[in-house]
């Protein structure tokens, strides 16, 4: 089959398109004819060589994939082949096939095309696993986001606005801002122009729960921002420096800096978060309370260019690869 490699790290020029070995099916796989794989931050930082694949994964790219079951392990009875899915990868994802474990596939909701719902599963993920499992945002809270009309920020929006949160969003234009505007969010901020920590304090207590993808850059100012016994949730270091912490800021809070991530989990971690989504949130997507925002859909032979489109952060909502 065909798949996207990394010939060496470097820029998005390192992708190629080559023949790769099918992967195999064990008793609990399904094995999936890709229709599209979303493009994550993930994917980049892989090619760059700085987040290897765990153990036992394919090693190109692509942690999300929706598509139609080819095949199915003997021991799998949740799918049929020509079920239409969408599944959490630990990687392998730009290819015409993939093999997951079924605890990590879930069916493509009814509201959603396939090829978008390639889109929905990582995003979705990763708030849910974040912002509700572990920091237990709920309704009349106050969640702010960085870097709001992200894949993951578009996300965060929706299903906080959905649990009755309120959001607050961090963006560098006015066009980002809007669009975060009109999936929910109240509380504005253009972090070119304002300083996010006295805006959240005028406009109440803090933020009870951070989703940060910057790191260490804005370490000092999210532990300012953050009301009493608030999480600072960091879930990535697109900064890519260290930051300094004043543990007595963070003691008077009784705050709680947690960082996480989703790829080297287990399958039956995985499993468990997959399990959730379709209990708690599938239902918000099949009643279009929740939807994922789709930018541009870009063939999987053009993988550089769909990095290039990341990179450049002018992007609103997710990228995805078709096959």
């Amino acid at each position: 089959m065909k798949a996207v490699v990394i010939s060496s790290f470097g820029g998005p020029e390192v992708l190629e398109l080559s023949e790769v070995p099918e992967p195999p099916v064990g008793p609990r796989d399904v094995l999936i004819e890709v229709a599209a794989a979303g493009v994550n931050r993930a994917d980049v930082s892989q090619r760059e060589g700085n987040y290897p694949a765990p153990k036992g994964a394919p090693e190109w790219p692509g942690l999300e994939v929706s598509g139609t079951v080819a095949a199915l392990g003997h021991e799998v009875s949740e799918f049929a082949v020509g079920d239409e899915v969408c599944a959490l990868l630990s990687g392998g994802g730009y290819a015409e096939r993939v093999s997951v474990p079924v605890e990590q596939v879930l069916p493509v909701p009814s509201t959603v095309s396939l090829v978008d719902a390639a889109g929905l599963v990582e995003v979705a993920a990763t708030v849910w696993s974040n912002v509700f499992l572990l920091a237990d945002l709920r309704a009349g809270e106050t969640l702010l986001v960085h870097g709001g009309s992200s894949g993951i920020g578009t996300m965060a929006i929706q299903l906080a606005r959905a649990r009755g949160a309120r959001v607050a969003v961090t963006a560098g234009s006015a066009a980002k801002l809007d669009a975060c505007r009109k999936l929910g969010a109240e509380i504005l901020i253009n972090y070119k122009t304002e300083d996010f920590v006295g805006r959240l304090k005028a406009e109440g207590p803090g933020a009870h729960v951070i989703l940060d993808s910057i790191g260490g850059s804005y370490l000092e100012r999210n532990v300012r921002a953050l009301a009493m016994d608030g999480h600072l949730l960091n879930i990535g270091n697109l900064g890519g420096t260290p930051g300094l912490l004043n543990f007595g800021p963070l003691m008077m809070k009784r705050g709680t800096i947690h960082a996480t991530s989703l790829r080297a989990r287990s399958a039956a971690a995985k499993g468990a978060i997959v399990s959730s989504l379709r209990e708690n949130v599938w239902p918000l997507i099949e009643s279009r309370e929740v939807k994922p925002v789709i930018f541009a859909r870009i063939p999987l032979a053009e993988a550089a260019e769909a990095h290039r489109l990341l990179e450049s952060s002018s992007h609103i909502g997710k990228v995805v690869l078709t096959t």
